[in-house]
């Protein structure tokens, strides 16, 4: 499931040095996926992997996890399908004795029931991801690539609602989905979601085959997203996207807001969290990464403590490191606020340090 993330803030409002400790830890329990999702990073299959973390070594990396000290980073089960995980349960019960909040994000298949998602409330998940591609049937299912996800997508969003289990719904903004984002909020409205997430597209993986919005284009949706947040019922936010917090901090300005009110807006809380800052992802082969769609390893759980890898590798001490970066991200005065997509930075150069292709934004001349 490649839109999984959640990465942009977090329903905790705490302070965090974000050098120090990850807001959300991304866990790909499995590549096995009934789906074929036309954008997967994982290129998800119908089988795990032969060497997927076994339950004792996942059960070992998890306990890691509270040498990173207060305030805890929350668990995101991803996949594939995490629902595919035979210890699913039995991994969730074991973050949550050691106090580490869990969401999870299954893929709308028929094993996402009812009774499934009630099971997962009561060994306290809380939180669920879902994924809407599209506003019709149509448009969703040929991004997801089996018919009926739409239904059992929308199906699942009201069971939520019956469960009073909050809700993330991830869409793809891709050049393909783009003009249909006025029409999938006006279909969200009614569900009662908490966050609705917008994912531009990262070409890695299965999202070789879409395309990415120009910056132009780009630019436009986020001054869209901005404007459309100021009355919707729930949270609008991006992933991969974190130039559109330099955008929102600009039309909040032009409005006459003082620096205090646009931090009492909550704007705020977002600031300064990218790829291997404030993010990490655990592969389903153990590999100890700076985001998902940022597959460079650092170490993996099987030999390395996280929490050393994410304090002290080399590439994650570049990305806490805004100083570092190259191009115009690197003189950037929005650098420390937003920092670009270091995935997108990646999968188009090769060089995670360098400018994010999705802002054409020109600082000023010093």
């Amino acid at each position: 499931m490649g839109t999984s993330h959640t990465h942009d803030d977090h329903p905790r409002h705490v302070v965090r040095d974000y050098a120090k400790s990850p807001m959300n830890i991304y866990w790909e329990m499995t590549q096995a996926c009934a789906l074929a999702c036309r954008h997967c990073r994982a290129a998800a299959v119908a089988t795990p992997h032969p060497m997927e973390l076994t339950f004792e070594e996942s059960v070992a990396w998890l306990r890691q996890i509270p040498g990173f000290g207060e305030p805890l980073p929350q668990l995101i089960l991803t996949g594939g399908d995490p629902l595919a995980r035979a210890d699913l349960y039995e991994l969730i019960t074991e973050a949550r004795r050691l106090n580490i909040a869990v969401s999870i994000t299954p893929a709308a298949t028929p094993a996402l029931t009812h009774e499934v998602m009630a099971r997962l409330k009561q060994h306290g998940v809380d939180g669920l991801g879902l994924s809407l591609d599209g506003s019709t049937a149509h448009r969703h299912d040929s991004i997801r690539g089996v018919p009926g996800t739409f239904d059992r997508t929308l199906q699942a969003m009201g069971w939520a609602q019956e469960l009073v289990m909050p809700v993330q719904v991830n869409t793809l903004v891709a050049a393909e989905t783009a003009d249909d984002m006025a029409a999938i909020y006006e279909l969200l409205k009614p569900f009662g979601i908490a966050r609705w997430s917008l994912f531009f597209l990262i070409a890695v993986g299965r999202g070789k085959v879409l395309q990415p919005l120009s910056p132009a284009d780009a630019e436009k949706l986020m001054n869209w997203i901005h404007e459309t947040s100021r009355g919707a019922s729930f949270i609008l936010a991006t992933t991969e996207a974190p130039s559109f917090r330099r955008v929102a901090l600009e039309r909040m300005r032009e409005a006459g807001m003082t620096g205090e009110q646009i931090r009492l807006s909550g704007a705020t809380r977002s600031h300064g969290i990218r790829d291997g800052h404030g993010v990490m992802f655990i592969s389903n082969t153990g590999e100890i990464c700076p985001a998902g769609f940022l597959p460079l390893a650092a170490g993996n759980v099987r030999n390395s403590d996280i929490v050393s890898v994410y304090r002290e590798a080399p590439l994650f001490r570049q990305l806490h490191d805004p100083t570092q970066f190259e191009d115009r991200c690197g003189v950037c005065d929005y650098r420390t606020l937003c920092g670009g997509s270091r995935a997108r930075a990646f999968a188009a150069s090769g060089n995670p340090l360098a400018s994010d292709p999705l802002c054409d934004y020109e600082p000023p001349s010093k």
